[in-house]
Formats: C-alpha cells, structure tokens, sequence
C-alpha cells in the first residue's frame, strides 16, 4: 500500500511539474533573437518553460498570422505591436518597449573600411560603393533621398525580402551593408565600419507583447520579464543596443 502512494504521490508530480511548464512559440526580430539566444538557456533551466524561437522579418510574421498560425509572444517594432493590439491579435497590458539599436553601415571582415565619418564622407562612400543592401523599411530609403543618391544607387543596390543584410555582405556578394548595428557585431564574417553621422542618425525600437490567443500567458510574462533582468541588460548592451525599460 505505501508503495503505491509513493508511485501515486509521483505521478501527481509529473503532472504538476508538466501543467507549471510551457513551451512559448516566439516571432522575433533578429535584434531580438540575438539576445534569446544568450539567455534562453538560462530561462529554460531555471523556468522549466521551453522556448520555440522563429527569428524573422516583421511582414513574414503577419503573412503568417494572417493566414492563421498560432504564437505566443512577438518581438517587433512598435508600429507593428500597436496595429496588431488594435486588431486585438496581442494583449494590450502586455505591450512592453525592450532596445533601441542605431543604423549603422558594415563591410566584410577584412575588407577595407570606407570613411562615412561625416555626412559628404558617408555620401561618397556609397556613390563609390560596388554594391549596397538594406532593408525595406523607413529609414534608409529616406536617408538615400535626403542626400541626393537615391538614383545613383538604386541600380547597385540589393533590398531582401527577409533578414539576411548581413550574411550577404559576410558571403562578399554586396560590399556595403546598412542595417542596425546590433545585427552587424552578431554576424559572422562583417565588421562594423561604425553609425550613420549624427545629422543623418536612424535608430528602430523593438517591443514585445503577448498573443491575445496564447494558452500560457504566464509563462509568456515570464519570459518578458526575464529580459529585464540586469544581466540581461549587460548583453543588450555588448550586442550594441539601448534597453528601454
């Protein structure tokens, strides 16, 4: 009879530890993702929660959304977060700003760096440039036109649809890339020439917040906060980010 308590004893548990551990289904930006990566080790261990992380650019998510895929918590520039809180797709009280990165300009490792110290330098630099990629989002495009290049460049210039800026220019298939610095000093194979000049200075936030159709908003809170946490803010900043929080 005591034997058998014993094994009744730990199934309940088994059980208990089951229902108190979730796996979370992540949307992430890449600045982001960087970050998980370092500390999802830790949170998995110490929550008992697993994480499911899918590093994306933002218009793949929606697609995916849309299309009816379930997820539950997504990394993404405010704009982004505020649209889809007011289509009720995330939890309003959830929406929380986490890092802020400057837009910065890279080159493969090794490559000759180029001088974009000043706005004419910058300038330059690109009209000199072989190749040119960066995202399309605001920002850049805009920076492109404010100089009066947009033209000059559009016919060398590669713009993915996904998140891959960086890895183009670490292949050596485009010599310049302009893209958030964080993805340049977590990129094998780029350096990091440096940030725009400050008159031309482009930063992108990123926030979190949770589905509004999660089955574990607990665990999902609890991963937010965990990127809070001091140590957590001491990667934000070696991967070359602001924390907002």
């Amino acid at each position: 009879m005591r034997r058998s308590s014993i094994f009744i004893l730990l199934a309940l548990l088994v059980a208990t530890q089951s229902a108190l551990s979730a796996e979370l289904k992540i949307f992430t930006a890449r600045a982001i993702w960087t970050v998980l990566n370092e500390i999802g080790p830790e949170f998995e261990r110490t929550t008992g929660h697993k994480l499911n992380v899918i590093s994306g650019f933002t218009p793949e998510f929606i697609k995916r959304m849309n299309s009816g895929e379930t997820f539950d918590i997504l990394f993404s520039p405010p704009p982004t977060i505020d649209t889809l809180i007011k289509e009720g797709k995330l939890i309003a009280d959830s929406r929380t700003l986490l890092v802020r990165s400057d837009v910065g300009v890279e080159v493969r490792a090794g490559a000759v760096k180029p001088d974009i110290s000043t706005v004419e330098a910058l300038k330059r630099s690109l009209l000199n440039a072989k190749s040119v990629t960066y995202l399309p989002v605001p920002g850049v495009p805009q920076m492109l036109e404010q100089l009066g290049i947009a033209e000059d460049v559009k016919p060398k210039a590669t713009v993915p649809n996904t998140d891959i800026v960086s890895e183009l220019v670490a292949k050596g298939e485009v010599e310049l890339g302009i893209v958030v610095v964080t993805q340049i000093l977590t990129t094998p194979g780029v350096e990091l020439v440096g940030p725009l000049p400050p008159e031309l200075r482009i930063s992108t936030t990123f926030a979190g917040a949770i589905s509004s159709q999660t089955k574990v908003p607990d665990a999902a809170r609890d991963l937010i906060s965990f990127l809070k946490r001091p140590e957590t803010v001491k990667i934000i900043r070696a991967q070359g980010m602001e924390p907002l929080f």
